[in-house]
């Protein structure tokens, strides 16, 4: 968190060494400023303060936003610094905002659009994200964008669910190095306690909506890492990859 506080007043003196020289006017640099704590759009308060206040900028969530709105949040944003995520998003949206700021791409599997200007590691050590199926890596893939744009080295170990141990046996030794481990897993949700018994580092668990009928979209394998008998394993809500890498990116800079 004070790493990310020294980065925005180092853009603060940037800003005043740029208008000291001559390259922005003073009134330029006060349209700036004034924008510090939000900026309101009419239909959105982009929040500029939410690094200085909790160590992490805001991030744009996609669902319910018009391509037109979704674009100058992103680009109200991108004026600011650093970098930029907007999760659960489409397409339709990423198409607006590439219009607006060309260097955004679009992280398909993760449904994420992503400016990343700042490649600095604010993390101490590795966030390892789990799968246990191929079809629960989208919500692995969202914790891995998340944990990387907030300053984290991450590394993934897909489709090693509970129906092969061997996969994830064979992957032990990497998991162990880890400073914090996500697990994304559908089904029964099993993955997760069997994870937190090898590792002696925080493990959080993502509930996925994958699974046949009697899974109810997610809800047994969220009642199932809730009652988990490994003590190291917290859980976030169902499909929530972005909550998951969050957290993990503060666990992994204290």
């Amino acid at each position: 968190m004070l790493i990310l506080r020294l980065v925005n007043a180092e853009s603060i003196r940037k800003l005043f060494e740029q208008v000291r020289r001559g390259k922005v006017t003073p009134d330029a640099a006060v349209d700036r400023l004034r924008h510090l704590p939000f900026e309101d759009l009419g239909f959105a308060k982009v929040d500029h303060h939410r690094s200085l206040r909790v160590g992490m900028p805001e991030v744009i969530f996609g669902e319910g936003k018009t391509p037109l709105h979704m674009a100058q949040i992103f680009a109200r944003l991108a004026r600011h610094g650093g970098n930029v995520l907007a999760t659960h998003a489409d397409k339709r949206q990423f198409a607006a905002v590439k219009k607006k700021v060309r260097t955004a791409e679009y992280r398909e599997l993760a449904r994420a659009i992503v400016l990343q200007r700042d490649p600095q590691l604010y993390g101490k050590g590795t966030v390892a994200v789990v799968s246990a199926g191929t079809s629960d890596i989208p919500v692995a893939e969202e914790a891995v964008v998340t944990a990387e744009l907030m300053g984290n080295k991450v590394e993934h170990f897909y489709d090693v669910g509970v129906a092969g141990i061997h996969r994830l046996l064979a992957n032990r030794e990497a998991l162990t190095k880890a400073r914090v481990v996500i697990v994304c897993a559908g089904m029964e949700g099993a993955l997760p306690s069997v994870v937190g018994g090898l590792v002696g580092v925080p493990v959080i668990a993502v509930p996925t909506s994958v699974g046949y009928g009697s899974s109810f979209k997610g809800l047994t394998a969220l009642l199932g890492m809730l009652n988990s008998c490994a003590s190291n394993v917290s859980v976030v809500n169902i499909d929530n990859g972005f909550g998951a890498g969050y957290v993990a990116s503060l666990i992994n800079r204290l």
